[in-house]
């Protein structure tokens, strides 16, 4: 028994009675009545330390360093208040293969660690909370359940040095660095709340191995969740809420995220960089700030059943990164629904865009490609695809309804189309400008108001086996100076012109009842002479008086003859100048 003030058969200080238990040898149970006691506990072998009172009635604390020492044996803490300063080896402190539990216990660490568990002992943090500095966890075995971290100066929790740590059911706020850094160990977070932390709330790193479920992390100032430095995990369930990005994946790591919701993320939604992988399936992003999916600087994720609501870009491939899309469903943006570019490449399988301005966006040197098949674009405001720089665009079993434009290339673009169709645009079906190539097989246009098939410019088409229908100006307009064949195509309606053409695209098998129309070449403009010492001519010139290189020049009308007639009015030579009135010029 310890007493503040001793008394019959009880200790006066806590020291006193572990000195006492420690000379007995056996396991010992300290019974400690409320009060305040400063000293510093060094505790060995079996000993129980419990609060008499209610959890927080007995208070224990020390000017500088470490409060409870605990090493060999194992130990149980209940209902104590720890409050150290200074504290570098922690306020707690367990080493040399100590087994210390504790349980409704406050730590309260001033500038310094509140608890440390070594290599080869093991912690277990119980309905207890920890203020001010952090839980280390380092080269041990941990438990955490249903506690509080709250204000720490640094990390809340760190798990490192091959640890392995379960928290479950706790909440961590206000971190000043992490809620949880995993490094070069093992965790399993479950069930837990994240909150204002100063950078990722919960971070991997350095080879580590995460699990994080049913976990909620939201006003964080910097990621939700991150894996880098080639770490492994799984995310499951876990919803992310006011962060700049739901999740990070850099460096070679490579987490499986399953069921996340990433909501209203100041930046993005899912970032993956520098080498980063990972899996993402049945994952949904709202409203994020920039972009939703961002894969960027090598990254390669591989992304199935996400679903995208509100925001400003959906998906983002940029900078040589990959990815491969797949059962994607976007609606709502205010930019553009899939994006690739610079050197990018992207696969899209299986996706499903409403009520986005773009829906397939590329731009890049001849290293930028996308694929999109089985996909269905609705109600987008400018064009379904276009694609323009030197990239390339195939796409298959693509439906495009309602909007400006179906699909377009440009510049020296590559698009390739297979079996895929546009309807009820405002413009055209499709649109090839500049030297851009267009290849399509299959392609179904059906009442564009203006046209179903566009190329200017000098641009090139390969165009077979396609049909378009009730284009009110025409189904295939061909300008300027572009060329290639239809073959196999069809026109059909009863208003347009079946075909306005310069007659640089060949016409092979084409199946119509409309006019065809060639387009008249309007005549080219006269040949422009510059001689900048003498006059400007643009067509032919008669009966016109020409001077130049003169100071002062008269001019005399009339049938002059005589050598007279070419001389100035008092009979000189006009050696001042030069002058013609025979309409040849000089």
């Amino acid at each position: 028994m310890v007493a503040p003030h001793g008394g019959r058969g009880a200790h006066p200080g806590i020291g006193s009675a572990l000195r006492a238990a420690s000379a007995r040898g056996r396991a010992a149970r300290v019974e400690i009545a409320p009060g305040h006691y400063e000293e510093a506990l060094a505790v060995r072998g079996d000993i129980e330390l419990i609060a008499l009172g209610d959890p927080g009635s007995v208070t224990v604390s020390r000017p500088r360093g470490t409060v409870l020492d605990v090493s060999g044996g194992s130990v149980v803490v209940r209902g104590l208040v720890l409050i150290g300063r200074d504290a570098d080896a922690g306020v707690v402190d367990c080493h040399d293969g100590a087994a210390l539990t504790l349980a409704q216990v406050a730590v309260r660490a001033h500038d310094g660690v509140c608890t440390h568990a070594r290599p080869g002992t093991s912690l277990t943090l119980t309905d207890s909370e920890l203020r001010y500095g952090r839980a280390v966890f380092a080269g041990c075995a941990g438990h955490v359940e249903r506690c509080r971290f709250t204000d720490a100066a640094d990390n809340a929790v760190a798990v490192i040095e091959s640890a392995r740590v379960t928290v479950l059911d706790s909440r961590i706020d206000g971190a000043r660095i992490h809620g949880v850094r995993v490094s070069d160990a093992r965790a399993h977070v479950v069930r837990c709340h994240v909150t204002g932390t100063g950078k990722a709330a919960v971070m991997a790193d350095t080879r580590a191995e995460l699990t994080v479920e049913d976990c909620t992390v939201d006003s964080v100032h910097m990621a939700g969740l991150a894996f880098v430095e080639q770490s492994r995990g799984l995310v499951r369930a876990t919803r992310v809420t006011d962060a700049e990005n739901g999740i990070l994946v850099a460096s070679g790591a490579d987490p499986s995220v399953h069921g996340g919701v990433f909501a209203d993320c100041r930046d993005t939604g899912i970032h993956v960089q520098d080498s980063g992988r990972g899996t993402f399936e049945d994952c949904e992003i709202l409203r994020a700030g920039n972009v939703a999916v961002l894969s960027t600087r090598g990254g390669a994720p591989r992304v199935d059943g996400c679903r995208v609501r509100g925001g400003n870009v959906g998906v983002a491939v940029t900078e040589k990164a990959r990815g491969t899309f797949t059962r994607v469903d976007m609606r709502d943006l205010t930019g553009v629904a899939l994006r690739v570019w610079d050197e990018s490449k992207a696969a899209f399988a299986q996706v499903h865009l409403e009520n986005c301005p773009f829906g397939l966006e590329t731009r890049g040197n001849g290293g930028t490609t996308a694929e999109l098949t089985d996909a269905r674009i609705l109600d987008f405001d400018m064009a379904a695809v276009a694609a323009v720089g030197q990239s390339r665009v195939t796409l298959g079993g693509v439906r495009a309804q309602r909007g400006l434009l179906g699909f377009g290339a440009g510049e020296e673009a590559q698009l390739h189309v297979r079996d895929s169709a546009v309807s009820a645009v405002s413009t055209g079906g499709a649109l090839a400008f500049g030297t851009a190539r267009l290849v399509a097989r299959g392609l179904e246009v059906t009442g564009a108001e203006s046209y179903g098939l566009c190329a200017t410019g000098s641009a090139y088409l390969d165009v077979a086996d396609s049909r378009f229908h009730d284009c009110a100006a025409t189904g295939l307009r061909f300008d300027e100076t572009c060329g290639g064949r239809l073959a196999d195509c069809a026109v059909t309606g009863t208003t347009a012109v079946a075909v306005q053409h310069n007659g640089r695209v060949k016409l092979v098998s084409l199946s119509t009842s409309l006019p065809v129309e060639e387009i008249t070449e309007p005549a080219a403009p006269p040949t422009v002479v510059n001689h900048y010492h003498g006059p400007v001519f643009v067509e032919a010139v008669h009966n016109a008086q020409l001077a130049w290189n003169n100071t002062n020049v008269v001019q005399q009308r009339g049938d002059h003859t005589g050598p007279q007639g070419r001389g100035t009015p008092d009979g000189g030579d006009g050696r001042n100048g030069s002058s013609d009135q025979d309409g040849a010029g000089r």
